[in-house]
């Protein structure tokens, strides 16, 4: 799950990191209010939205010379001009897609004298397991420019969650970053506090781009991005009530509510599997067939009746849905069930598109019968190559 700008920096601030003051704002007379609480005579008017590249952002609606998604504000009056254009147009990124966003929170901060940027974050290491720590003496909006171009000004530094946080991996943070005196020791310290944040919240990933060092040498977390492991999310109330659904795919908002794993993606083929391994051997073989996967969907082990069927209308709501492949093998998951569901979705929706599905395990045999007697169009498979190679024909025949 994500979370806003400003809502990662109050999560900051309660574990004891300063940030610049700043409020959000729903409307434009709320951000007029936000400014007049903060000392000014510099502000910064941000749109919030779930994604980076802000700052170099382009709005749909408004000429393409206008400012992006970021902006200074040295009055109340110009505040107030920038909350008005920000507010319900759409901000495109190069993380948004050519769809963009549309802005509907802003977040109005205290401006900031910057003397360097610089570029710090902490992630889940796959490849390690352990927490990473990244940073970079080139921080702002082209950091993805210097790890392609100059990956040799990028410091990475992996800790052992077992082991923790240690003072050499403060050192090596400040030292990588080429600061020296007060800075290096104010590095060391926010390194640690950023890495106590991102492990008392389950976090997954926390960006801070830029960490700025300001005039009169302090740094400052200028910008913050945090994602939290939503499987976490039970043990902390509080973030998961700042959750954003205007920020996500609608389906995606649906199936949460199911507790089914759903990623809209850009093809035509609608999947429905149990398990995520097998969901993404699922996509492949769809794309080895010369076809490309409308989604990824996990229905989980241990799903009912109701639950498939609410996945398989999820699916439906698509338009770019032109067939669906159900590609189920029944462990704890019994093939009767999912057949089940599979023909109270058809029937509920009245489905028009071609249906492929491939049971295996638990129960299979009464998981067919109940399809081949449902008086629908399923076409059955034997095994996954057999579904992948049906599904793309069917879709070629009805097109």
């Amino acid at each position: 799950m994500n979370v806003h700008e400003y809502q990662a920096k109050e999560l900051l601030k309660a574990h004891g990191i300063a940030v610049p003051e700043g409020h959000a704002a729903l409307s434009v007379e709320e951000a007029v209010a936000a400014a007049k609480k903060l000392p000014g005579p510099l502000y910064v008017v941000k749109a919030q939205i779930h994604a980076g590249g802000r700052g170099k952002g382009k709005f749909k609606e408004l000429p393409e010379d206008a400012k992006g998604g970021v902006r200074l504000a040295k009055s109340l009056e110009e505040v107030e001009s920038h909350a008005r254009e920000m507010l319900g147009n759409t901000l495109v990124t190069v993380q948004t897609g050519a769809e963009g966003k549309q802005v509907n929170r802003l977040y109005v901060t205290d401006g900031v004298d910057i003397a360097k940027e610089y570029y710090f974050s902490l992630l889940v290491d796959r490849a390690s397991g352990r927490v990473a720590m990244v940073a970079s003496t080139e921080g702002g909006m082209d950091i993805e420019a210097v790890a392609h171009d100059t990956p040799e000004k990028i410091t990475t530094i992996t800790i052992d969650p077992a082991q923790g946080f240690m003072p050499h991996h403060a050192r090596a943070l400040a030292f990588g970053l080429k600061l020296e005196g007060d800075l290096n020791k104010q590095a060391q310290r926010l390194a640690k506090q950023l890495y106590d944040a991102f492990m008392a919240t389950d976090a997954a990933m926390l960006e801070i781009n830029p960490l700025v060092e300001t005039e009169d040498d302090k740094l400052t977390v200028l910008d913050a991005k945090m994602s939290f492991d939503s499987n976490a999310l039970f043990r902390h109330k509080d973030i998961a009530e700042m959750r954003d659904e205007t920020e996500e795919d609608p389906s995606e908002v649906e199936a949460s509510e199911y507790d089914l794993a759903y990623i809209k993606l850009d093809g035509n083929i609608g999947c429905m599997v149990n398990g995520a391994g097998l969901a993404m051997a699922t996509m492949d073989i769809i794309k080895l067939n010369g076809a490309f996967p409308a989604n990824f969907l996990d229905v989980g082990g241990g799903a009912t009746t109701e639950k498939v069927t609410a996945a398989f209308k999820i699916i439906l709501k698509d338009p770019a849905v032109e067939g669906i492949l159900v590609n189920i093998f029944g462990g704890i998951m019994k093939c009767d069930v999912i057949a089940n569901g599979i023909v109270q979705a058809a029937k509920d929706v009245n489905l028009q598109v071609p249906l492929v599905v491939r049971l295996e395990g638990t129960n299979v045999e009464a998981g067919k019968e109940i399809l081949d007697n449902s008086g629908l169009a399923i076409v059955s498979a034997d095994d996954l190559g057999d579904a992948a190679r049906k599904i793309v024909a069917e879709v070629k025949q009805a097109a």
